[in-house]
Order: C-alpha cells, then structure tokens, then sequence
C-alpha cells in the first residue's frame, strides 16, 4: 500500500516520533510525503520515502493529484487546527479528495494510531481488492 505523509510545521516532529514508533509497519509499504516532512522522517528513521515538493509550494497538491489518480491507500496529515494557515484551502480539498476516492484519512495521532495498527491486522486490505496495484 502506498501511505501519504503530511505535517504542519508545528506537527513535523510529532510526525517523526510516529514513524519512528511504528518504522516496523511504514517500512512494509511505499512512503510518500511532502518534502520538509518526508526528508525529516527518512533521515530520522532510515525509512525510503519518496519525496514531493514542500508543502507551502505544492507538495500537497501533488499528493492529492496521486489520490486523485487512486495512487495513495492511507493518508496521515498531522494538521495544526490552532493556527491558521494560508494553503487551508488546498487542504480541504485535500481531505474532501480522500471522501470522494475512499482513501482512509488520519489528521491527529489518535486516529493515525488506529489506522496504523487496522493496516497491520489487514483491516485496509480491501483497498488492493477493489483498487488493485498495476
């Protein structure tokens, strides 16, 4: 399964400490993410993460083009609901992307936690069933 990665500036080591946590899981699977958080995940954990322009020029709407295409199986966007940022409006479409297409979203740890341990049972394999990988 290819599993987008995605955090907020303020959410980027608390994204770091979860690969880190759960690198025995992500590393069976294609890891993709936005630059600054994909290059930060890759040199803490040694995980191989493709990598995307940062998110603040494109690196999210990159990953939604891949969702968009059936691309990506699980996104994992560890959002600041606090502050406000200037590319909210990329990311909602980022999120309503994932409705459309059926992709399981996480945007906090709670339910990256949950996804991350239902993808180690196989909860998610129905993904490669209805979805399957060319």
């Amino acid at each position: 399964m290819t599993i987008a990665l995605i955090a907020h500036d303020s959410k980027k080591e608390l994204m770091v400490q979860f690969c880190t946590a759960y690198c025995r899981i992500l590393s069976q699977h294609k890891l993709v993410a936005t630059g600054t958080t994909g290059k930060m995940i890759a040199e803490a954990t040694g995980l191989q993460v493709q990598r995307f322009l940062a998110g603040v020029q494109g690196g999210d709407q990159q990953i939604a083009s891949r969702i968009a295409c059936n691309e990506v199986d699980l996104l994992l966007f560890f959002r600041d609901p606090i502050n406000a940022k200037p590319s909210e409006p990329n990311e909602m479409t980022l999120l309503r992307l994932c409705d459309v297409h059926n992709i399981p979203m996480a945007t906090n740890i709670a339910t990256a936690e949950v996804l991350i341990h239902g993808l180690e049972r196989g909860d998610l394999d129905w993904r490669d069933i209805v979805h399957p990988q060319n």
